[in-house]
């Protein structure tokens, strides 16, 4: 498996394209602006896009959604209830259409030979969630690196983001990867270690 990092937007939130090294198929994952330098980057890996994934609705992480699936003809999926925060408030929340899916806890997605498990991680959003990949985690705005996201905007709850991370994220075990929405990776270790809002 492949995953190329991109900072995209204005706000250099990290896009993730995800490729199945055998048969190319791939994933992208939060598309947050800089669709034509996406694209690029797309088509340089010989990547064969299958679907566009959101861990949550905040325009920095939705920017370049159309342009991608517009593209590469390919459908996007987002947890609804973010879909239903998007439509209330465009201040911090993306303005793009309806998503062709919805995305649930439990869910499985398949792209090559790859399984994605979606894990439903309220806090940072009411309808945010992550995605398991082997071992590799992608918490969009849900955990960092020794942080975690904001709570202060709607539909952000401080306690539920941590037991989002406690009951969802922790489990997971030690030698989870993170990759986050912002910033450099990590690991479910050092996060237990070091991370101050996870004492």
């Amino acid at each position: 498996m492949i995953i190329k990092a991109v900072m995209a937007g204005m706000y250099d939130a990290n896009c993730y394209i995800i490729m199945d090294k055998e048969n190319k198929e791939a994933v992208v994952l939060d598309p947050g602006g800089d669709g034509p330098k996406l694209e690029k980057i797309i088509d340089d890996m010989g990547a064969k896009v299958k679907y566009i994934l959101l861990t949550h609705g905040h325009f920095d992480h939705v920017g370049a959604v159309e342009y991608l699936a517009d593209k590469y003809k390919v459908p996007f999926y987002i947890n609804k209830i973010d879909e239903e925060l998007m439509e209330k408030d465009d201040s911090v929340y993306g303005s793009i259409r309806k998503a062709d899916g919805y995305l649930q806890e439990g869910d499985l997605l398949a792209f090559g030979n790859k399984t994605i498990k979606v894990f439903y991680t309220p806090g940072h959003t009411k309808g945010g969630v992550c995605f398991l990949i082997d071992d590799k985690c992608f918490t969009g705005d849900t955990l960092f690196q020794g942080s975690i996201g904001r709570t202060d905007f709607l539909g952000g709850d401080f306690k539920e983001i941590i037991n989002s991370i406690k009951t969802k994220l922790l489990p997971l075990g030690d030698n989870v990867q993170v990759y986050p929405g912002h910033g450099p990776s990590s690991t479910i270790a050092f996060e237990k270690e070091n991370n101050p809002f996870l004492e």
